[in-house]
């Protein structure tokens, strides 16, 4: 067990905002430190949506700063961030323009680009990843359309992890759970797909070695050493996509259990040796993303937190400060299963307007208007719990498992009546916790590459003896079933 007193420092990115949190190993348990947050947020310029990448790195560099000063004896630092976006390099490792936000939507009409260059069966056997028209494959695809000078001279692509570690360290690599998640990566052969980036006319040669949750790529280059005023630091590649590391900090209770990853996106699947790539599995729309020690994360994207992240963002323009505690007791005394939407109808995916357009959607489907804040975070909560529901029953169904227990983690997990409506819609136990879920993740990776602790499975005890977590039992009723059929009806 570990009993080092080290710390590591993990810099998560989410989509929202960004943290620089420390992790310490003491006395066999870990103890969390967030010493630095900031916005994550990106930039409309005209018509496109763009990452602030140099913020964003700036923020990195105080975060390393900080921790340095309260830490001064760091083993090592790791970033996570979200998948499928990247930056694109010139030879002399300059970056190419500010790289595209996967909202933006230069990948409208890119599935039938695609499926015309390689038949769609065809591309989920090589990848075994969910068709969602923001993956790297169908961005590449709009460049390559639209004719963009910027991939005809560029000469690496990194994943946007990679491309801030390598703005610290120099070094250009592609690490293996982000990889997947490209719609590049051939996981039962372990490389990109050759296949399919001649079938798309995508250049191999701008895609860098695949390295695993673990490697260290080197330290903290001697100018950034020197800017900030820290010593030698070693950087790691943990699972640099944030799914992957939330998923490798599930205190998972057997194979009875799935995960949900709850933010943003709601990442709700279970853990497997294997990908699973067959014909039931495509009609799922299911995806088979890498995972830590050699385990991929079987599992469907739900849109998630993003709905009433977006209601709040426009309420707020108008009512000033929501904090999402008080959107939460709204909801929980709204009435329950009057109004569903589908959380991943194409209308709810661009920023903007989140209200009018459940409200559109509402009427479209012949259901009445949600009338205020509670009413419309119930309508929210409610249908994301029966999406998970029929989520769960395809899990069930693909894998031949039968499950009782939802483990939720990340910080939607510190929605109480989401967690207990999840339960009530799927007649599963709950676990919620732990809310740090993607962070402990990065740290546990780095841990095991540094020797602190031994594999995964050890890794998973110091969260169950380190962390607190609730635990919500199922209320059944006959609404829920009732509601449930409502539900599939929807467009």
């Amino acid at each position: 067990m570990a009993t080092s007193n080290k710390a590591f420092l993990a810099v998560d990115l989410g989509a929202e905002s960004g943290r620089g949190i420390i992790g310490r190993f003491i006395d066999d348990r870990l103890q969390l430190d967030q010493i630095h947050r900031f916005s994550t947020a990106p930039v409309k310029v005209r018509h496109r949506l763009l990452w602030d990448v140099l913020s964003i790195h700036q923020e990195i560099k105080n975060s390393i700063a900080i921790a340095s000063q309260q830490e001064r004896q760091l083993a090592g630092m790791a970033i996570d961030s979200w998948g499928v976006d990247f930056g694109l390099l010139t030879a002399e490792g300059d970056l190419l323009g500010a790289p595209h936000h996967y909202r933006d939507e230069r990948t409208t009409g890119m599935f039938e680009v695609a499926f015309r260059k390689l038949p769609q069966e065809r591309i989920f056997h090589l990848t075994g990843i969910q068709f969602l028209e923001f993956n790297t494959l169908y961005q590449l695809l709009a460049m390559i359309e639209e004719g963009d000078s910027t991939l005809s001279i560029a000469k690496c692509l990194l994943m946007m992890g990679e491309l801030f570690t390598y703005f610290l360290t120099g070094e250009r690599v592609a690490e293996f759970t982000n990889a997947t998640t490209t719609q590049l990566y051939n996981p039962t052969q372990g490389a990109w797909a050759d296949e399919l980036l001649v079938a798309m006319r995508i250049p191999a040669d701008i895609l860098p070695p695949v390295v695993p949750p673990g490697t260290q790529v080197g330290c903290l280059n001697p100018l950034v050493q020197s800017e900030l005023g820290v010593g030698r630091l070693p950087v790691y590649m943990p699972a640099v996509h944030d799914t992957a590391s939330a998923i490798a900090a599930v205190p998972l209770s057997g194979p009875t259990s799935c995960y949900i990853s709850s933010g943003t996106w709601s990442l709700m699947g279970v853990e497997t040796d294997q990908p699973i790539i067959t014909p039931a599995a495509l009609a799922a729309n299911m995806t088979n993303e890498g995972g830590v020690a050699g385990k991929f994360c079987f599992l469907k994207n739900i849109m998630g937190m993003w709905l009433l992240q977006e209601c709040r963002r426009t309420w707020e323009q108008k009512a000033g400060s929501l904090d999402y505690a008080a959107l939460q007791n709204l909801a929980e005394a709204a009435t329950p299963l009057v109004t569903l939407i589908n959380p991943d109808h194409a209308d709810f995916f661009a920023p903007g307007q989140m209200p009018r357009r459940i409200a559109a959607y509402a009427e479209r489907t012949g259901q009445p208007v949600p009338a205020d804040y509670g009413a419309m975070v119930r309508c929210i909560l409610d249908s994301l719990a029966l999406r998970y529901k029929q989520v769960l029953l395809q899990l069930q169904e693909l894998t031949h498992r039968q499950i009782d227990t939802i483990h939720i983690v990340g910080g939607g997990s510190q929605n109480t009546l989401l967690n207990q409506l999840t339960a009530d819609a799927t007649g599963c136990r709950v676990v919620a916790g732990p809310v740090e879920a993607t962070a402990i993740g990065n740290i546990l990776v780095q841990a095991m590459a540094a020797g602190v602790i031994d594999d995964l499975a050890e890794g998973r005890t110091i969260i169950r003896n380190s962390f607190g977590i609730q635990v919500y039992e199922p209320q059944y009723g006959t609404a829920w079933s009732d509601a449930y059929a409502r539900f599939l009806a929807l467009p």
